[in-house]
């Protein structure tokens, strides 16, 4: 599937900078392209859909990180098999504030963990929605960036 046939939206993350109350920050991702495509993607073996903790959210850099409109893809993975569920474009300082909001919602909700929506619509059609915790950022080489990441305690990687 092609990158472009993703749209990404950031929702509830601006109280962050502003010091309002603490929403959960959601992503919704509108697809724009075959939909039965990504449908089956979003399948188990068994045929339903994958369940939040069946898949793994990521960004990978392709620029520095301190590099001013630094770039990079949103991956989402299947966690058993490790294929590709969907890849989108996305600016890495949208991607970093939506990890900083997520951080500091769970620590205001009381949870260390840290949590966020994943909102996933077919031409603007709903599709499903993940509860998720973990948000990992990986440089343009393939290394974890800790800080930068969105990582529950207690998880070991």
């Amino acid at each position: 599937m092609r990158r472009d046939y993703f749209e990404l939206d950031v929702r509830d993350v601006d109280w962050y900078e502003d010091d309002g109350d603490p929403r959960q920050p959601t992503v919704s991702i509108d697809f724009y392209g075959p939909a039965e495509e990504l449908r089956s993607r979003f399948l188990s073996t068994s045929g339903d859909v994958l369940a939040a903790e069946e898949l793994d959210v990521s960004f990978r850099l392709q620029d520095s990180v301190d590099a001013d409109d630094a770039r990079g893809v949103v991956s989402v993975t299947d966690r058993l098999t490790g294929d590709y569920v969907l890849e989108l474009n996305a600016r890495a300082d949208d991607v970093l504030d939506f990890i900083r909001a997520a951080r500091e919602y769970g620590r205001a909700a009381g949870d260390d963990e840290g949590r966020y929506r994943v909102d996933v619509a077919i031409e603007g059609d709903h599709f499903e929605t993940f509860e998720k915790s973990t948000f990992l950022v990986y440089d343009g080489d393939g290394t974890l960036l800790r800080s930068q990441s969105l990582i529950p305690s207690g998880v070991e990687l």
